[in-house]
């Protein structure tokens, strides 16, 4: 229980539907992925990565590129179990991450090199293929330099998810994947999901929550880094 005991920390399960879950038992015969849309306090796409029972997962800022050139923020966040692959649905006001989340992307992941994948993410930098209903081929995960905590915050451990060059990627259009906008789960949108209500789009405002994402602390942070330099 130990890998999960952050994401239970941080959820109230008589308020959210969000599954409980556990860790995982024996090895799965394909290592499943997702990746959920969550309409937060910012929209952003949470990609899940089956390892030793769980997700492990991380905040994309943006819709992931399919052009190499152009790298995506993703912040690692809380292990995820298992049946949180199945999620969707709507996450209380309130609530640690509150907002809409849709099954965007779901399918089976396989680690690339001669490492395991424990200890390529150890070392921080992993490369796997994706053969999702949206994304398919070489993906990589390259950690960066941890972002200091402020305060008795943790620090931020900020990570780069880039398009291998590959049959399946798109050079010069890296926000091809915008046009997907329906779920792989139920062919809802966000808006259905949401019963009406219309995602949030990525800006800088700050949020108003201490529940925030950490996608909208991250940015946040970086906002206020940026206006210190020009001091």
């Amino acid at each position: 229980m130990r890998a999960l005991s952050t994401y239970h920390a941080k959820r109230d399960f008589t308020r959210t539907a969000e599954p409980r879950g556990r860790v995982a038992r024996g090895s799965a015969k394909a290592l499943r992925f997702v990746v959920q849309r969550h309409d937060a306090t910012r929209l952003h796409y949470d990609l899940r990565l089956e390892l030793d029972g769980v997700y492990k997962s991380w905040a994309v800022t943006k819709v992931p590129s399919l052009d190499p050139a152009t790298k995506r923020l993703a912040v690692e966040v809380e292990d995820h179990p298992i049946d949180y692959g199945t999620f969707e649905g709507i996450i209380p006001e309130g609530q640690y991450g509150g907002g809409t989340v849709q099954l965007w992307d779901r399918g089976t992941w396989i680690p690339e090199g001669d490492e395991s994948p424990e200890a390529a993410l150890a070392e921080g930098h992993i490369k796997f293929t994706l053969d999702g209903e949206r994304m398919k081929g070489g993906w990589a995960l390259v950690h960066m330099r941890d972002k200091p905590a402020k305060g008795r915050g943790k620090p931020h451990h900020n990570w780069l998810l880039i398009k291998e060059k590959d049959v399946a990627a798109k050079p010069d259009k890296p926000d091809a994947l915008l046009a997907a906008d329906t779920s792989v789960k139920s062919g809802r949108t966000l808006v259905e999901i949401a019963g009406g209500k219309k995602p949030k789009v990525w800006n800088s405002r700050p949020p108003t929550s201490v529940t925030a994402s950490p996608v909208a602390r991250n940015a946040e942070s970086k906002k206020k880094s940026l206006k210190r330099r020009k001091v």
